[in-house]
């Protein structure tokens, strides 16, 4: 604790990292208020009635849960930073499958720089249309009682909601390059990160309103927060888990300089895919109940909306078996064994015992194969977890969420990197970090988390 405190004081005392620091919070903190700016046109209360009367087990609930709220609050930011993150992944996936977007991605800092241009050009496109089923939504939605949301949904409330969602997107996106320029951590993900954790005092409180009224026990309330704990602990292990593979160098004379003849490693992560497995999963398995909301209820619609509800063994069962298999298909898009060895030919490197080429390829691709079944095993039983959590100790579904899923994940994976990046500030000026052995070994940007 005492050295806790005592690196809390020398972050502090080191005039660059308190400025970016102050910078980062400032700029979150815009982006909470972004949150709760409700669009012109739009009734406040009968917003607030039709979201009571809202089911979150919908995409739309899943939306809310990355924009903190944003979205359900028809707030400027309602969309958030999800279609610059729609963006990425559809370049990234078109990567595999058009040569010269793969291109692009190998030419270094120029292709990158391409790409993310063109992953802006995407961004603005996919807000607008996502602006626009926005306002469609908005203009139908109303309360029990029949009161509409957008008292006048006409041209104009159409054309301002997408004009300023977009507008809303893209000004976050400059948000988040400038945290990641300016400040500390990596903006994108800080972004998703202040809008989960938003949602985590609430909840608390939620759960100290149970105790109060005597609806729960206090020690099943400590019951769960060990668990929490232990959840946590778990998922920062596998997070920081990788296997390394060693990569002899072999000695090379340029001129009168030796070059080579060290030994390095490629670290495999059991968690290479991240959180994206989740995600993808979770979107597929909210498409029934977000359909099915759009039907007028009947015993065969309830019958089905309860098969695919967040607490059901069958919801469990397919979203278990989906992130397992969405696990290796993002493994094999994110991660190329070919490209890795033939790096490592072209570099003069080799793994020891294993010949150059093909049969690298291969060694990598089986070990890779190995340590991603025990990943997405553990990713599988992390995102269920909310479902026995809640049928076992009765709680809230809000606070659920945090006890697994994209909620744990992300936040543990963005904490882990920008606490990696404050200690990286605090060694360049020969301070301890938060540990006085070993280094926090962080997850950079989105996909990686």
């Amino acid at each position: 604790m005492a050295n806790f405190v005592q690196t809390i004081q020398n972050i502090f005392k080191i005039e660059e990292l308190r400025q970016r620091i102050l910078f980062t919070l400032g700029i979150l903190i815009v982006v909470r208020l972004g949150s709760h700016i409700t669009l012109p046109g739009i009734d406040v209360a009968a917003l607030t009635a039709s979201n009571q009367d809202a089911a979150s087990n919908t995409l739309f609930g899943l939306f809310d849960l990355f924009v903190g709220g944003a979205f359900s609050n028809a707030a400027i930011f309602a969309l958030g930073i999800m279609p610059y993150i729609t963006s990425s992944i559809i370049f990234q996936l078109a990567g595999v499958v058009i040569p010269e977007i793969q291109k692009m991605q190998k030419e270094g800092e120029e292709g990158r720089r391409k790409i993310n241009q063109y992953t802006r050009y995407g961004t603005v496109l996919i807000s607008a249309l996502q602006g626009w089923g926005v306002s469609i939504k908005l203009a139908y939605q109303q309360t029990s009682g029949g009161v509409h949301v957008v008292p006048d949904s006409g041209f104009m409330f159409t054309v301002t909601t997408i004009f300023l969602l977009a507008a809303g997107t893209v000004f976050m996106m400059w948000l988040g390059e400038q945290i990641s320029e300016r400040g500390i951590g990596n903006g994108i993900s800080l972004i998703i990160f202040i809008g989960i954790i938003a949602r985590l005092p609430g909840s608390l409180w939620q759960e100290w309103l149970l105790i109060q009224a005597g609806s729960r026990h206090w020690l099943v309330e400590l019951i769960v927060i060990v668990l929490f704990v232990a959840i946590v602990a778990a998922v920062i292990l596998v997070t920081m888990g990788a296997r390394r593979i060693p990569v002899q160098y072999a000695k090379r004379q340029v001129g009168r300089k030796v070059y080579g003849g060290t030994t390095q490693y490629i670290p495999l992560r059991v968690n290479t895919a991240g959180v994206m497995p989740i995600i993808f999963a979770q979107a597929l398995m909210f498409i029934p109940n977000t359909v099915l909301s759009f039907f007028p209820e009947s015993q065969f619609i309830i019958t089905l909306a309860r098969w695919f509800n967040h607490d059901s063994f069958v919801y469990a069962t397919f979203y278990f078996a989906m992130i397992v298999f969405f696990t290796y298909f993002y493994t094999a898009i994110i991660f190329n064994p070919k490209d890795i060895a033939e790096n490592m030919k072209k570099q003069g490197g080799f793994i020891p015992g294993i010949r150059p080429g093909n049969h690298t390829s291969e060694y990598i691709d089986s070990i890779l194969t190995r340590i991603t079944l025990p990943g997405s095993i553990f990713l599988g039983l992390v995102a269920i977890m909310p479902t026995f959590i809640t049928n076992i100790f009765n709680v809230s579904s809000g606070f659920a969420h945090f006890f697994g899923g994209t909620s744990l994940l992300i936040m543990v994976g963005v904490a882990l990197d920008t606490l990696q990046q404050i200690e990286s500030h605090l060694l360049m000026r020969h301070y301890d970090g938060f540990m006085k052995s070993g280094k926090i070994k962080g997850r950079a940007g989105f996909g990686g988390m």
